[in-house]
């Protein structure tokens, strides 16, 4: 059985912390020897991805002392107790299951005599029988006719993972005649959300799905009314347009209020329930479950390469202690996740929820303050939008940080243009290629402000093309990433107090139970 150790206890951690400032990216990355270490530091993923980490401020030693503090901390053992149903999420007591939803497990899992992989399964099995009918017309609107569109209402994990994942195939799907549905998100409780997607739909050919596990989310049973008050408007009756991905026992799974009820449970946490029905049900109407068992088939495959205890054939586990390198030893704050794919545009913002709030804690799984630095700050956005907009910061700012590259060798469209002698993807792989040496390399100039220091890291994750299997394995990668990076730290990854008090607050807020500064900036909107 692991045992749970602060990352400062252990001897492994003191030895890499004599290792700052070992590699010199610039130097490192410069003529032949750079060319060889492109070639060398280089690690399979799933589904025809691979992890490229030359440019990084590693070398030989350094990943030598990473594989220590992976087999000092018990990082696979880690992992394999979470698949093996241990009571990983500490704060609230729970398993943590969501990559059984995909069916990578090392054994059933079975709690309170359910078994859990079955569970998992049969939800996934109604929602594609559901979505089935839907598509061949089995399922139709009051009128007869068929649903056109799917809109989920939901927030936080419910919204931003499918999202990213819905927008990430929406062209693939175009071009491979698999787009079965267009599907659209309602998050922000901000009127003005739901009013721009209601108006930008037919409501009469729309199925919603309201998202929430606890069947109390203030800001997803908001909008909800607020669809249900537009269906009525126009003559309809909401519950012949509505489907609930909820808990058992939540209120939305009681009545007949939903066409159909497809349900989730405590252990698997929002931002990583994009395997499950909340990203199932819309994912599924929208490409076709076919579509979404190819996601999850390269989750899996990701998966099963992060049980591999050899730190340089276990991508996600390299990346993650590579990651606490940067942030424990070379003090690096932030990580940029530059995704060189438009139909990854809204990918950082899901993993910026997924990585910040699992490891953005300063207290241990036993509720202990830690005295070390924890989740870094994520931020990014598409290449090449984003080079003409942070990149400047990121090149010649006081600050050095961290850089996640991803890119892909075909675009999704299939018919591209040669414009003065290269197609548009090639234009775009030469930028990340290029981005890559910028940042490593530099260039001296006698113009202080036209000079680049250089020496800034960066890692590529390449695949041939982004395709169902290739997305589902990429996901996996950064939520085991995410995982391994928690287990380092020992902090509970799965919980998200840092939520709660803000949700409290708005609902005094709301009940005028009001005073002080809470009271004053309460008058300033008219609450």
């Amino acid at each position: 059985m692991a045992t749970w150790n602060n990352l400062d206890t252990l001897a492994s951690y003191a030895k890499l912390k004599e290792l700052k400032n070992r590699v010199n990216v610039k130097e490192v990355m410069a003529g032949e020897n750079g060319a060889e270490r492109v070639a060398r530091y280089t690690t399979p993923m799933a589904e025809g991805l691979s992890f490229n980490y030359a440019a990084k401020e590693v070398d030989d030693t350094i990943i030598a002392a990473l594989a220590e503090l992976a087999e000092e901390h018990q990082l696979v053992e880690k992992y394999e107790e979470l698949l093996n149903g241990a009571v990983i999420n500490t704060g609230e007591k729970r398993l943590v299951l969501h990559q059984l939803a995909r069916k990578q497990q090392l054994n059933d899992v079975i709690h309170n005599g359910v078994n859990k992989r079955e569970f998992y399964v049969s939800q996934q099995e109604k929602a594609a029988a559901f979505a089935n009918k839907v598509h061949a017309g089995e399922i139709t609107n009051a009128a007869g006719e068929t649903f056109t569109t799917v809109v989920q209402i939901g927030i936080g994990g419910s919204d931003l993972g499918p999202r990213a994942l819905y927008i990430a195939l929406e062209n693939w799907a175009k071009r491979n005649n698999t787009l079965k549905m267009d599907a659209k998100f309602i998050s922000n409780v901000d009127p003005d959300d739901a009013s721009a997607i209601l108006n930008s739909i037919d409501v009469s050919r729309s199925l919603f799905i309201v998202v929430s596990k606890s069947g109390t989310t203030l800001e997803t049973l908001t909008n909800e009314a607020f669809v249900k008050d537009a269906l009525k408007k126009a003559g309809l009756d909401p519950k012949n347009h509505m489907v609930a991905v909820t808990s058992e026992t939540s209120p939305l799974a009681q009545g007949d209020d939903y066409l159909e009820a497809v349900f989730m449970d405590d252990f698997i946490g929002g931002r990583f329930s994009s395997s499950s029905a909340v990203g199932g049900v819309v994912l599924s109407l929208a490409f076709g479950p076919e579509v979404f068992a190819r996601i999850l088939n390269g989750a899996a495959a990701e998966d099963t390469l992060a049980l591999n205890k050899d730190i340089t054939k276990n991508p996600d586990m390299l990346d993650a202690l590579i990651g606490v390198y940067e942030r424990n030893v070379q003090g690096y704050p932030c990580t940029a996740v530059l995704p060189y794919s438009q139909a990854l545009s809204r990918f950082p913002a899901h993993l910026q929820q997924c990585d910040m709030e699992s490891n953005g804690k300063q207290v241990n799984k036993f509720g202990e303050r830690v005295n070390y630095v924890t989740g870094p700050i994520i931020f990014g956005e598409p290449g090449t939008n984003g080079q003409h907009s942070f990149y400047q910061l990121l090149h010649q700012g006081t600050d050095i940080v961290p850089l996640q590259f991803i890119g892909y060798k075909e675009s999704q469209i299939g018919n591209d243009v040669v414009i003065e002698g290269s197609t548009s993807q090639k234009k775009l792989c030469a930028n990340v290629v290029a981005q890559i040496i910028a940042f490593a390399c530099g260039k001296d100039d006698e113009d202080p402000n036209k000079t680049f220091d250089g020496g800034r890291p960066s890692s590529i994750i390449i695949g041939n093309d982004l395709n169902p299997e290739s997305l589902g394995a990429l996901l996996a990668h950064f939520e085991n990433k995410i995982m391994f990076q928690g287990f380092v730290w020992n902090v509970n990854s799965f919980d998200q107090e840092g939520v709660q008090l803000g949700k409290l607050l708005a609902k005094r807020v709301l009940a005028h139970e009001t005073d002080g500064a809470l009271k004053a900036l309460s008058d300033l909107f008219e609450i």
